[in-house]
């Protein structure tokens, strides 16, 4: 059923920085619509925020997929209302050298990151315009700036940059801003994944990253959500086009 809540549809939300940012918009008072490849992904995400009681549901969409992009904004409006908020999170890792990465490494993280901003900016673009309020976050990272073993990834993060500095400039008259975050080294699955590939345990990759960081620690979820609910701010509104390293010091 709709409610008088504003509606934030949150992708990649059954983990990690998706899970905190689904948890965080929810404490702002949204009506949180968490996407992931499956529904049942989302339940954990989900319950945590009824339990705190918070309106959420658990949506199943593959980004990459127009149709289906299509089908659960519409599905979400019906259950919600128009959605006046989207985190573009959802995102895969398909490491590798470059001459060992595969086209389908290449083309999966493409769609999901690219293509997937893309279809999901647009499928909303119009309920923002009509509601003359709007707020789009996409999330980059800081191997946008060159990463090795991630040519695929670095590529697609850096690209979403420039997709949103384009947004933010072709929907700012409408009352929607487009900026995005661009997180550094995050405790998250794909960390851990990453250490793997790079043959390091765990703790010791994140150990040693921190040494590095200038704040002396590794960021959390939770870093990125509060960035988020900056942007997301109604008296945020002329902030437009920008992109936050959440890094733990500067990187450009």
């Amino acid at each position: 059923m709709p409610t008088n809540q504003r509606t934030a549809i949150v992708t990649g939300a059954a983990r990690g920085i998706g899970a905190a940012l689904a948890q965080r918009l929810a404490a702002e008072e949204y009506a949180v619509a968490a996407v992931d490849l499956s529904a049942e992904a989302c339940e954990e995400t989900v319950s945590s925020i009824t339990d705190a009681g918070g309106t959420a549901q658990a949506y199943a969409a593959d980004v990459a997929d127009e149709g289906s992009v299509t089908q659960l904004v519409e599905t979400i409006t019906s259950d919600f209302g128009a959605p006046t908020v989207l985190i573009n999170n959802a995102g895969v890792l398909r490491d590798n050298l470059l001459f060992k990465m595969s086209t389908d490494d290449w083309d999966t993280v493409m769609n999901v990151h690219l293509r997937g901003h893309f279809l999901m900016s647009r499928a909303v673009q119009g309920h923002m315009r009509d509601a003359g309020f709007g707020r789009i976050v996409n999330i980059s990272s800081t191997s946008a700036l060159g990463n090795r073993g991630q040519a695929n990834y670095a590529s697609a993060k850096a690209g979403i940059q420039g997709f949103t500095k384009t947004l933010a400039i072709e929907l700012g008259k409408y009352g929607t801003t487009v900026n995005a975050i661009a997180p550094g080294l995050i405790e998250t699955a794909m960390t851990k994944a990453t250490a793997e590939r790079m043959g390091i345990p765990y703790e010791t990759f994140v150990e040693k990253a921190a040494e590095q960081i200038p704040v002396a620690r590794t960021g959390k979820p939770e870093d990125i959500a509060a960035a988020a609910a900056f942007f997301i701010r109604e008296d945020a509104g002329f902030v437009n086009g920008q992109v936050l390293y959440v890094a733990g010091g500067p990187r450009t």
